[in-house]
């Protein structure tokens, strides 16, 4: 487990025109739920179908029509809960929030405002080693997600598209506990890679899957904490939402904007409107979208056509029981058993997906060397050709067999990497080409030491400058690589060469 007493980073401090500002944040995060249905419909939830072609009778709001809660959805919020470190509330129930757009075709969302499934839970957030900040989350609560309307297929038509209406939602709403872009940003990427692990949401920013409503206000340094000490949100400033982010690019620049815009109208004299904006990406800038102040009364009331959500505790054991290793815990145990440093544990971890090969790698093996080989030359590899550990054309066994014949000294690092290289492009068994090739490693003492006589035989003037500066014996033990193909025991030549040289 990772130590709570992680420092935390300082907040973001902003020099307005006559004074110092700091910025407080807070997030709503809607999480798609990974689920081949919808949330209460059969429906399916494939991305990319032909326009209205995943609609049931009930998405449609079809007279009659009655919602089928997804079990299998509602066991995702728990075991998103879970991963959270979240209270289970083995009560919940599902409300109707009243408004009209066209593309909710009920005219109502069905949503969980009064009795969430899941209450109060905590996020880690790491900035730096050493450094981390502690998100509280107020609750997760499942809800529809609504349709798409689209405007830029026609000039004077609008279409919608209710492929999405019905796909079941998972909001994590966060405590004002953010300091700063950098750390929004953080928070929404160590979320996405939490659900990633728990596969509860694929966390795909690009189709929608995973979008974040930011809260951003500022106030004058000092007045946080008062808020910390009292829990009086007058300390705080008033807060304006940012809608619809799915951008960790976009969410810090606009809170970024959003934030200077604020101090600006307040060091003019001016106060802030609570109000709904959105973010333009190609004016780097937010706008109005609607004040908050002159927002419609949803009118929430309970959904009748849906009794309580009653579940039991031994069902929230069992998919406790089947949980799998988190991030958090994942990077502890990489450090501590396996003596990686932090850094690299991070970025063996950073998805569930490079974390499992790096482990099949490293099973029975060095770990520091199989990070080493894994981060170093396969990730930059992987990197440089635009490829994921998924498409990489080197396996976890080929490059395990690799870190046997290095371990074995069959092939020195120098070989291996050329091994690699015809792996990457042709594939194969590790062993059988380095045999096949003639390029196991020379460990014939008496073959190296009749090559470093000769180099030193042929260089006399070198020998002399090597003696007199002991760091020049390099030179001797590359000219020996080279002229034995790269295939001699470097640990072998370099004790020859000291001992000719007399060193």
């Amino acid at each position: 487990m990772l130590d709570l007493t992680l420092t935390p980073p300082a907040p973001k401090v902003i020099q307005g025109a006559k004074s110092e500002w700091e910025l407080v944040i807070g997030l709503e995060v809607h999480a798609q739920v990974a689920s081949k249905a919808k949330l209460f419909s059969g429906a399916s939830t494939a991305f990319g179908a032909e326009p209205n072609s995943n609609v049931a009778f009930v998405d449609a709001a079809m007279p009659g029509m009655l919602p089928v809660i997804n079990e299998f959805c509602v066991a995702q919020a728990v075991r998103t809960g879970l991963g959270l470190k979240a209270q289970i509330n083995l009560r919940s129930a599902f409300d109707r929030k009243n408004y009209f757009y066209p593309d909710l075709p009920q005219g109502y969302q069905i949503s969980q405002l009064y009795h969430p499934i899941v209450g109060e839970g905590e996020v880690i957030v790491d900035m730096a080693p050493g450094i981390a900040r502690l998100v509280r989350i107020e609750r997760i609560h499942l809800e529809q997600d609504a349709g798409k309307s689209i405007h830029d297929m026609d000039p004077t038509m609008s279409f919608v598209d209710l492929n999405r209406t019905g796909v079941a939602l998972m909001e994590i709403v966060s405590r004002p506990d953010i300091r700063g872009p950098e750390e929004a940003a953080a928070y929404v990427s160590k979320l996405r890679q939490i659900m990633r692990y728990l596969g509860t949401c694929d966390g795909n920013m690009q189709n929608g899957n995973l979008r974040a409503d930011v809260n951003v206000s500022v106030c004058k340094p000092g007045d946080y904490e008062r808020f910390q000490e009292t829990g009086d949100f007058g300390h705080l400033g008033t807060r304006c939402e940012i809608k619809n982010m799915n951008s960790l690019r976009f969410i810090q620049a606009a809170i970024e904007y959003e934030a200077r815009r604020q101090i600006a109208i307040l060091e003019d004299g001016g106060s802030i409107v609570q109000e709904t904006r959105l973010y333009d990406p190609d004016k780097a800038e937010t706008r109005s979208m609607r004040s908050k102040e002159e927002a419609h009364d949803y009118r929430y009331f309970p959904d009748p056509d849906l009794l309580p959500l009653d579940i039991e505790q031994a069902w929230v054991d069992d998919i406790a029981a089947g949980m799998p290793e988190l991030p958090d815990e994942k990077k502890a145990r990489f450090v501590t058993a396996l003596g990686l440093s932090d850094y690299d544990a991070g970025v063996l971890t950073a998805d569930v997906e490079s974390a499992n090969f790096f482990e099949a790698v490293a099973e029975g093996r060095d770990g520091k060397m199989a990070a080493n080989w894994v981060i170093n030359e396969l990730f930059g590899r992987l990197n440089k050709e635009g490829l994921t550990v998924q498409t990489s054309p080197v396996s976890a066994a080929q490059l395990r067999g690799v870190i046997d014949l290095i371990a074995k000294g069959d092939i020195s690092g120098k070989i291996a990497k050329d091994l690699f290289e015809i792996l990457w492009s042709g594939g194969g068994d590790p062993a059988e080409i380095v045999e096949a090739r003639g390029m196991k490693q020379v460990t014939d003492l008496g073959a190296i030491e009749a090559a470093v006589d000769q180099i030193i035989a042929d260089n006399p003037a070198q020998v002399e400058k090597a003696k007199a500066n002991s760091k020049l014996a390099g030179w001797f033990v590359g000219q020996v690589l080279k002229a034995t193909g790269g295939k001699a025991n470097p640990a072998a030549v370099n004790e020859l060469v000291a001992r000719k040289l007399g060193q």
